[in-house]
């Protein structure tokens, strides 16, 4: 496969950069060539959800011509996948030529754990046999289903797929599918519901007795890690950052 991009997203870049380092060195255990092009900035969500279509399709145009080039784009995020994969076509069907090249993008645009699945999908179970021990079994995770990536992408099995063949132990929370309370500008604009919501859904987490819980969504991540009370025992974690943690034979020493 021709060199791919990693579209990082604006709050790993801004925020979450390990998720983005994680992304990368992933994709590069795998044997693919990662790019990063510099010229990529917001995927033009937060306006789309306000109502900015002027401003959402600007950077829709941005984003597509910048994307054009490569044979396939991974983000870790299924927001931001769920964006330009689903809306851009929405966003640009009034212009052909920015619809069908938004089509051409859309198609080739990959959340993490679904690109790893299509491309690569024994890439995982045969580098854990090649440096076992990796992730003891003793150290069980619980997954939480972010909503675009359930909902609107339809990966459920994916993400766990991945994790499993790391070597990481699924212990099922009730109602994974359950919004951890972020929701974009919502969470801005609601903070009391959305936390609330958080707490909710950090007690469920917890009654997995498990100490690390995973998501694919850097939103969730930076919503649910920040509503973690300082020692209380529970870690918030990226699907990447597990991921290569485990190949890099650190996620116990991670955790401790």
């Amino acid at each position: 496969m021709n060199p791919i991009a990693l579209f990082v997203t604006c709050l790993v870049d801004q925020a979450l950069p390990e998720v983005g380092v994680a992304t990368a060195r992933l994709l590069r255990r795998a044997g693919f060539q990662v790019e990063f092009p510099q010229a990529q900035t917001c995927c033009g969500q937060p306006f789309f959800n306000s109502g900015y279509r002027t401003q959402a399709r600007e950077l829709a145009q941005h984003t597509v011509a910048l994307l054009q080039p490569y044979e396939a784009i991974v983000l870790p995020s299924g927001s931001c996948t769920a964006m330009i994969r689903l809306e851009y076509p929405h966003l640009l069907a009034d212009n052909p030529r920015w619809y069908y090249a938004a089509r051409r993008v859309a198609a080739k645009t990959y959340e993490l754990s679904e690109f790893l699945a299509k491309f690569a999908p024994d890439f995982l179970a045969d580098h854990k046999l090649e440096t076992m021990p990796l992730v003891s079994s003793k150290s069980p995770i619980t997954y939480h289903d972010s909503c675009h990536m359930n909902r609107m992408l339809h990966l459920r099995a994916q993400p766990r797929a991945a994790l499993r063949a790391a070597g990481y132990e699924i212990v099922e929370m009730a109602e994974s599918e359950r919004c951890c309370g972020f929701g974009g500008l919502f969470s801005v604009k609601m903070p009391e519901v959305s936390n609330a919501m958080t707490v909710a859904k950090l007690r469920l987490a917890r009654q997995t007795a498990v100490t690390t819980l995973i998501t694919a969504d850097p939103g969730c991540l930076q919503q649910m890690r920040g509503m973690v009370c300082p020692g209380d025992g529970l870690v918030v974690k990226h699907l990447a950052v597990a991921l290569e943690e485990a190949l890099s034979g650190n996620a116990e020493e991670q955790e401790q």
